[in-house]
């Protein structure tokens, strides 16, 4: 498939990594010429230096024949314009843009949008992706990391392993053997800054982070097991009332439990935007790491802080003194990877990264057919892929033990005629069933293969 990507920033570049891996023809197009270098230098795509939304630079990448343009600059105008012009002079299928502003969203996602004006077939929004990844954030207080997958049946979670874990040093094939009807598997460990996926006797010790498959109904017993508590959230200070803090406050005050929160806004246009938009948050002008307005937000009393500023630094810094005025569990907005192993250090509970958040949101969107699913771990370190398995694909027929999976690989979940099962070496795939794979980003290529996913993406 030929792809041409717009944007070589973080984004860009990731989604690039990922679709050249699957060796497609990729074109990476980008205004900045070192950001296209660093494209070239680095991944199997070619790159051209230009502004995307000028015909002759899409003519130049090859728009006559492309099968898929993803417009992932920083301007909303371009994004759009770009998807204008590959519908309209070079008539390319598939459109994916972008999009930031509200405004835009708001038109789009209503009926003032019309395809044949503006041709976008997918919309991405950072805002939004970011804004749920918080809520499920907040909904899984003891995990710093969480996706959901099979319709919701199955939950992947991150868990800090603390020296009170009852598990702790435990080989995980007892795991097995002390929990026998526990439908949950320990799919990842991050040990001293390295992901790997752990064999059956590897164990689990005190500082590791688990990613940890489990069933829907089997969540409360899993962290239970792994030596977390479930506390229910109904105090939440909001620090930062741009659109992710005013979305996320807008959703809390949708939910049928009570769930007091309060918005702390620097900027005085935005607080007083975010007042107008919500019916029972308060909402407080002043900056967050003020430790007078965060005891005015009761912050010793709350039971969570998400903050979603603008500025990397800001929420790390507001978690923390957050945290130290007695808030039990702090969520911090980080742009940055290389800043999230400081995260346990500072004692921030969890993180969210909007670029990771967005790459997975597009790779789901424009990946086709059997694979239904891609949430991206880490720095791209690692993705868990829900497909169902093609009557073709070399799992096919095959118990798990039997199945040639490459070091970095595990399956996490199975899904049988829309029940989610236990995980076992005897569980036999069939044609038609739906897994869960935990596979580091070196290996993915290598899952396509087993699953025979068409990557015809339309």
């Amino acid at each position: 498939m030929k792809v041409i990507i717009c944007g070589a920033g973080q984004v860009g570049w990731q989604i690039a990594r990922h679709l050249s891996g699957e060796r497609n023809d990729v074109t990476v197009i980008d205004s900045n010429p070192d950001l296209v270098r660093r494209a070239t230098d680095t991944l199997d795509v070619q790159g051209i230096a230009g502004f995307a939304s000028y015909p002759d630079v899409l003519d130049k990448a090859g728009a006559r024949d492309a099968d898929m343009i993803i417009a992932a600059t920083y301007s909303d105008e371009v994004n759009m314009v770009i998807c204008q012009v590959a519908h309209s002079i070079f008539a390319i299928p598939r459109k994916v843009a972008r999009l930031r502003a509200q405004s835009y969203l708001t038109a789009i996602y209503s009926d003032l949008y019309r395809r044949d004006h503006m041709p976008i077939d997918v919309v991405i929004s950072p805002e939004k992706e970011v804004a749920e990844a918080a809520l499920q954030r907040l909904a899984a207080p003891a995990a710093f990391d969480t996706e959901r997958f099979l319709d919701d049946g199955a939950h992947l979670l991150g868990l800090t392993i603390a020296d009170d874990c009852p598990i702790v040093n435990t080989p995980l094939r007892q795991l097995t053997e002390l929990f026998s009807t526990l439908r949950a598997v320990v799919v990842g460990i991050r040990r001293d800054g390295t992901l790997f996926a752990p064999e059956p006797r590897d164990q689990i010790f005190a500082g590791d982070s688990c990613y940890v498959v489990t069933h829907k109904d089997d969540i409360h017993r899993t962290l239970e097991i792994f030596g977390k508590s479930q506390k229910k959230q109904e105090r939440v200070v909001i620090i930062g009332g741009g659109n992710v803090g005013l979305a996320v406050a807008s959703a809390l005050e949708k939910r049928t439990e009570r769930v007091r929160a309060k918005v702390i806004e620097r900027d005085r246009a935005r607080a007083e935007r975010a007042a107008d938009a919500l019916e029972k948050t308060i909402v407080l002008h002043g900056d967050g790491l003020d430790s007078a307005l965060l005891n005015e937000a009761g912050i010793e009393r709350a039971d969570a802080v998400l903050c979603v500023t603008a500025d990397d630094k800001t929420n790390m810094l507001a978690a923390v003194r957050a945290k130290a005025a007695g808030c039990s569990y702090a969520i911090a907005l980080v742009n940055d990877p290389t800043l999230i192993p400081l995260m346990e250090p500072l004692g921030v509970d969890a993180f969210i990264n909007p670029r990771a958040t967005t790459v997975s949101s597009i790779l789901r969107h424009i990946r086709h057919g059997r694979v239904r699913s891609v949430y991206s771990i880490g720095d791209a370190e690692a993705e868990v892929i829900e497909a169902e398995v093609l009557s073709t694909s070399s799992m096919a027929g095959k118990i798990i033990r039997e199945i040639d999976f490459p070091e970095g690989v595990l399956v996490g979940a199975v899904c049988k005629e829309g029940k989610v099962i236990k995980i076992t070496g005897d569980l036999r795939i069939e044609d038609g069933d739906r897994v869960v794979i935990f596979s580091l980003t070196k290996d993915v290529a290598q899952v396509e293969k087993l699953l025979q996913v068409s990557i015809d993406f339309f």
